[in-house]
């Protein structure tokens, strides 16, 4: 049934919907548009329900600024049909590519030099457990990222290509500085070199024009990165006063019992 939506004709009562309070009128030939109208129960309560539809008489729509069908044209021509290639792979260069492989592996290396430093410090005859867990726990997250990076890597259509990593040293004690010092201090450089690859590789995003990439390096790590530098730098002030004698059992302690905020 097509009925007139003149507001002679249409009265809007509360909460149910539309209703007719005059006699319904039909729709003229000439008009634009039709309400098709449909009533139901809801609840007990009868209401109706209208749904637009489009007359073959309407006005054509004149300044149309986006025409799907015309622009998919060329967005399909540069869908691969090679099985190996990616289908999700759009605006993601080569470069940004190998990048991101590059970053994943300074990731990987900093989390294998943290677990030879946990290995160390869980030795019997270092037992420093607090050092141990907090290594543990710093290789722990730099293995996150790493597959952080990977996961990104295969949203946007790249591979991933692991490269070979540097064997790590396996003893850290320093006649001057002390184990714990030493080990403080190679955390912090590894740190600082970290935010220094993750900047180039911002700069890289920025240089592809990859708005997308740049974003994820930001709010993924950078800011993180910032907080990490920040705090160890703080642990190895600390360190350095209190020296290698005693102190650095009762720094150890406060590390395992979690009284130095993380």
């Amino acid at each position: 049934m097509l009925l007139s939506t003149s507001s002679s004709a249409i009265s809007q009562r509360g909460s149910l919907g539309l209703c007719f309070s005059s006699p319904l009128v039909p729709m003229n030939s000439g008009a634009s548009a039709f309400v098709r109208v449909s009533k139901r129960n809801n609840g007990g309560s009868r209401g109706l329900v209208t749904f637009a539809s489009k007359d073959a008489n309407s006005r054509p729509i004149f300044d149309v600024l986006f025409e799907p069908f015309e622009e998919v044209k060329k967005e399909l021509l540069l869908v691969p049909n090679v099985p190996q290639e990616s289908l999700a792979r759009q605006m993601y260069t080569s470069q940004c590519e190998k990048a991101i492989n590059d970053q994943i592996n300074v990731e990987y290396t900093i989390s294998y030099v943290y677990h030879a430093i946990y290995a160390y410090f869980s030795r019997d005859n270092v037992a420093l457990m607090g050092l141990a867990k907090f290594f543990k726990d710093s290789s722990d997250e730099e293995r996150q990222h790493a597959e952080k990076l990977m996961d990104y890597q295969n949203k946007r259509g790249g591979k991933v290509k692991l490269k070979s990593m540097l064997l790590p040293s396996s003893e850290f004690d320093n006649a001057e500085k002390g184990d714990a010092l030493h080990a403080m201090e190679l955390a912090l450089s590894l740190e600082r070199l970290n935010n220094e690859k993750l900047l180039n590789l911002h700069e890289i995003a920025n240089d592809n024009n990859d708005v997308h990439l740049a974003d994820f390096v930001e709010s993924e790590f950078l800011i993180e990165q910032v907080e990490a530098i920040k705090k160890i730098s703080e642990y190895v002030a600390q360190l350095r006063r209190i020296g290698k004698g005693h102190g650095v059992w009762h720094f150890d302690q406060m590390l395992l019992n979690a009284v130095i905020a993380a």
